[in-house]
């Protein structure tokens, strides 16, 4: 089970480097990297390239996320994926429009060491740039045989999509896979005062903003994600 220091990404003692194909990433228990390895394997002999864009990610991360979002150094986006100017914008909606598209550090599912943010290589023209937006994963996006595969295989390797409708909090991102013997204790386990905590020591810009609606934000963006749609086995020993 992680703690409140590994559950929120201020501690990096439940993670290990896994080395993969494309690279090195931080995973939270080599079980995990096994299932990637095994849904990599069965991908690549339907000539599917899977490929990692972003697995596990700090406290540190997400933050600067966050703060170069909320300093106006990177673009906000709203539902539809349209710009929005950030200077029209008061604390409070600010929050709201950062939390369109990235987590509340502390409370990103990437902190856990079992999600993984994946697209198709093979799939990729050299010269495109990848945007991790739902329709490159559509029926007629670039990306659409790899949704399609993993919509019919990627629960025999324990993984399953936490975002994958509108549910009123995060939006649907077609690209984030959850190894589900991990992920699931680890959700049941981030509770409003552990996310609390985490915030109330952090310095984290709109801060105040955060803590005034973080029971609303705890709700919709922590808590109305899907869950897998098979059984789990027990989870792996941290």
């Amino acid at each position: 089970m992680l703690d409140a220091q590994a559950l929120t990404g201020r501690s990096r003692s439940h993670v290990q480097e896994f080395v993969l194909p494309d690279g090195s990433h931080f995973l939270a228990h080599a079980q995990a990297g096994e299932a990637l390895l095994a849904l990599k394997a069965a991908a690549h002999a339907e000539g599917i390239e899977l490929a990692i864009a972003s697995a596990y990610r700090s406290f540190e991360d997400q933050a600067r996320i966050w703060q170069r979002k909320w300093h106006g150094e990177r673009i906000l986006l709203d539902a539809q994926c349209r710009p929005i100017d950030h200077a029209c914008l008061a604390p409070d909606a600010l929050v709201e429009t950062i939390l369109e598209w990235s987590a509340l550090p502390g409370a990103s599912r990437h902190h856990w060491g079992c999600e993984f943010d994946i697209y198709d290589r093979a799939a990729m023209p050299s010269d495109y740039e990848l945007q991790l937006i739902p329709s490159e994963y559509a029926s007629d996006g670039i990306f659409a045989a790899l949704t399609a595969w993993l919509d019919a295989n990627m629960a025999r390797f324990g993984f399953f999509r936490p975002y994958d409708i509108e549910r009123g909090g995060v939006h649907p991102e077609p690209w984030h896979l959850s190894w589900a013997p991990l992920s699931v204790p680890a959700l049941a386990a981030l509770s409003p005062d552990v996310l609390r905590e985490c915030i109330t020591g952090a310095d984290l810009a709109g801060k105040e903003a955060i803590l005034a609606k973080l029971e609303s934000i705890y709700a919709r963006h922590v808590c109305r994600v899907a869950s897998p749609a098979f059984a789990l086995p027990a989870p792996p020993t941290i």
